[in-house]
């Protein structure tokens, strides 16, 4: 992919049944962008990252558990998830993402 260049979020990932998918776009030092696409009901466990991560809805319906506390993302929405607090994904209908997670020092 040519760094510049239009492209089309929904044209660079393409769902897959019962799958979670992913596609690195940006992985440097200082942090990645990454986009996923989730079928309905897959998801991402409980975990945690060292770094804080954005996370933007462009396609479907999302559930993003951090610390224990659900939120309901739809398309066109974002949320950050911090550093260290632990956190998972799910897709309450199919769903893609952008993932843009920064490194400190």
């Amino acid at each position: 992919m040519e760094l510049a260049d239009i492209k089309n979020l929904n044209e660079l990932i393409d769902y897959r049944e019962k799958s979670v998918v992913s596609k690195t776009l940006i992985d440097k030092a200082v942090g990645t962008v990454t986009l996923f696409a989730f079928d309905k009901g897959e998801g991402l466990s409980e975990h945690t990252t060292p770094y804080d991560a954005l996370v933007y809805i462009f396609d479907g319906e999302a559930e993003i558990t951090i610390k224990g506390k659900p939120f309901h993302l739809k398309k066109d929405q974002m949320i950050i998830m911090p550093a260290n607090d632990p956190h998972a994904l799910k897709a309450i209908e199919k769903y893609k993402m952008m993932l843009i997670m920064i490194r400190s020092q």
